[in-house]
C-alpha cells in the first residue's frame, strides 16, 4: 500500500520557503483574530519586552524575560491547533475532545507559571 503524501509537502527550495512563510503569517493572524487568549499574550509580551530591554540586567537575563513569554506564545498556539482540530473533528461534547482541549489549555498554564517564576527570581537576584 502507498502512503499517500500531501500536496503541501511536494514543494521545495525556495517555494518551499516561500509557502512555509505564508502558512506561518496566515497562522498568526488566524490566531490575531480568533484567539483573545493570543491576543492578550502579546500586548503582554510588548509590554514585558519594553520592561525587559530596559531593566539593568545582564544580556543572558533579558534573553531569558522575553524568552520564556515567547514561549508561552509558542504553547498558546499549539493549544489553539489543538482546539482547532478538535473542534474541526465534531462540536459534540466527548470526554476526549475535553481532555484534549484541557490538556492544551494546562500546558499553557504551566508555561505562565514558568514565565512568572523566571521573572520573579530574575527581578529577585536583581533588585533584592
Amino acid at each position: 500500500m502507498e502512503n499517500p503524501i500531501s500536496e503541501f509537502k511536494t514543494l521545495r527550495g525556495l517555494e518551499r520557503i516561500g509557502a512555509a512563510c505564508r502558512n506561518t503569517w496566515d497562522g498568526l493572524r488566524w490566531a490575531w483574530r480568533s484567539e483573545a487568549a493570543f491576543r492578550q499574550e502579546v500586548v503582554l509580551i510588548v509590554i514585558a519586552t519594553v520592561v525587559a530591554l530596559l531593566l539593568p540586567v545582564s544580556g543572558f537575563q533579558k534573553l531569558a524575560l522575553v524568552g520564556v513569554l515567547v514561549v508561552v506564545l509558542v504553547v498558546e498556539l499549539i493549544n489553539s491547533a489543538i482546539e482547532a482540530v478538535v473542534d474541526r473533528i465534531s462540536l459534540e461534547r466527548h470526554p476526549l475532545s475535553k481532555a484534549a482541549k484541557d490538556l492544551g489549555s494546562a500546558a499553557v498554564a504551566l508555561t505562565l507559571l514558568l514565565a512568572a517564576a523566571t521573572w520573579a527570581v530574575v527581578l529577585y537576584n536583581r533588585f533584592v
